[in-house]
């Protein structure tokens, strides 16, 4: 058996992992990995990047469909999913090469983990890796089906989605978050009749309702067909389809499609670690218990990224890497902020994006704030692109004026987020954000809007309040 020391080992290479092993190899430490492959992470292999690829070609169909908006005419439209699929790849081999690259910087251990005590770790057949901390970053797995008689007919996950190389003529999705709004979509442009089952009463059940509502008639619009308060009681093989039974409104109802798209999350990948003999509390479904630190309950093992069931997000899993690297090779007990690092996207379309709080999560914690809201559909440079679904809301502290959080859904909302985090970053006002120039006509300027309507609100309250004084003065 070999046997090796290392001042610190980082299990998991994906995102999370390898920022946590650069930024403690720059702090001077002794950094191996270890990862049972294939190597280059959940983002790259089988999430993000291969999914937007994806998107990128049902963009550009919907584009072309709709271009007669513009007076512009482009005839029969064909499409090619084998080429999809092998851009994709190719796209996919290229990111993952130059990420493979950067780990074998690091001495690396592949093979199946599992701890033997605190402090030491197997790998595989025969290797022992010692250290007297480890940062666990193992990702996560797509959730297992539990809805009777799905395995037995057979789905697509959101693994096996993007190695498609044909459309399916019909389709059910179940699940209404991102993954299943991202693909379902795509599916749906591409060519597939496409319904949505869901079990709340709009898309993206962690947004605010005006946010998932719009979107949820957008897709409507589209010609996806969403059932809503739906609950699953099983799937049945009959006549070559595949027919998914279900309460809907509590009426008994099913709908019968070619294909299965099981969109209903993923969960901790923590099987075989056993982490119990390295004295970390975990749960199947919600992961490694840590605190602010990213200590487990073991304090000399931290954890990061999907592996704790909190913000399964790429930018957050490395700056959680980076923030548990330093407290694990300095031993300091530096906290991560999640304000505005958990602002995050959607990319269908309309595209969803979100910053700091929701109104959702302020009234249910009680916290006083003003809203400001203004819609595309009387925004000039949307008009002109014809790109008027949506809407952009700000909301604010009624005494300061401090951005308390922003939503959006509407065109190229993935980067129209970016300035609201900055101001966020800075803890800007919206009296200072409605003062900062924005070029006309742009998308960008429309963000004007529900900052001067939060600024005249606080000015309004002010004003009464001043003059209720007054008058009782």
């Amino acid at each position: 058996m070999k046997r090796v020391h290392h001042d610190l080992v980082v299990v998991g290479a994906g995102s999370g992992g390898f920022a946590a092993a650069r930024t403690a190899r720059d702090l001077g430490a002794n950094v191996a990995l270890v990862d049972k492959g294939p190597l280059g992470g959940l983002c790259i292999l089988r999430g993000c990047m291969p999914s937007k690829a994806f998107l990128a070609s049902s963009d550009a169909l919907h584009e072309a469909r709709e271009a007669k908006a513009l007076g512009v005419h482009v005839g029969h439209i064909t499409t090619d999913m084998p080429f999809v699929r092998a851009r994709k790849r190719t796209l996919i081999n290229g990111f993952a090469d130059y990420r493979i690259e950067g780990i074998h910087t690091f001495p690396l251990y592949e093979g199946e983990a599992r701890f033997l005590s605190p402090t030491e770790l197997r790998v595989g057949d025969d290797t022992v890796v010692s250290a007297p901390r480890f940062i666990v970053a193992t990702g996560s797995v797509v959730a297992p089906p539990v809805l009777p008689g799905l395995a037995q007919a057979g789905y697509l996950d959101s693994d096996s989605v993007l190695e498609l190389d044909r459309v399916p003529k019909s389709l059910v999705v179940l699940g209404g978050g991102y993954t299943a709004c991202e693909l379902g979509q795509f599916l749906s442009r591409m060519g597939a009749k496409t319904t949505m089952v869901i079990r709340s009463g709009h898309l993206l059940t962690e947004t605010d309702d005006d946010v998932g509502e719009t979107l949820t008639t957008a897709f409507r619009d589209e010609g996806i067909e969403v059932i809503t308060h739906a609950q699953l009681e099983r799937v049945e093989v009959r006549g070559g389809l595949k027919v998914v039974r279900m309460l809907a409104d509590g009426v008994e109802a099913e709908i019968a499609a070619e294909e299965i798209f099981y969109a209903l999350g993923r969960v901790p990948n923590i099987d075989g670690l056993d982490l119990d003999v390295a004295q970390c509390t975990c749960h199947a479904i919600s992961g490694i218990d840590v605190d602010l630190t990213l200590r487990t309950s073991n304090p000399n093992i931290f954890a990061i990224g999907d592996v704790t069931g909190d913000y399964p997000l790429v930018h957050v899993a490395i700056y959680q890497g980076e923030v548990a690297a330093r407290n694990a090779v300095l031993g300091t007990y530096e906290e991560a902020d999640y304000r505005i690092v958990t602002a995050h996207t959607i990319f269908s379309d309309p595209q969803v994006a979100s910053v700091g709080a929701t109104e959702k999560r302020l009234q249910r914690d009680g916290v006083a704030y003003v809203r400001g809201s203004y819609a595309f559909a009387e925004h000039g440079k949307a008009e002109c692109l014809n790109k008027t679904t949506g809407f952009v809301k700000m909301l604010a502290d009624p005494q300061s004026g401090r951005i308390l959080g922003a939503s959006i859904i509407g065109p190229q909302a993935s980067e129209l987020i970016h300035e609201i985090i900055v101001a966020m970053n800075y803890d800007a006002t919206v009296q200072q954000f409605m003062r900062i120039p924005h070029l006309h006509p742009t998308l960008a300027e429309i963000w004007t809007y529900p900052a001067e309507e939060c600024a005249e609100k606080i000015t309004q309250a002010k004003r009464a309040a001043s003059e209720t004084l007054g008058a009782t003065g």
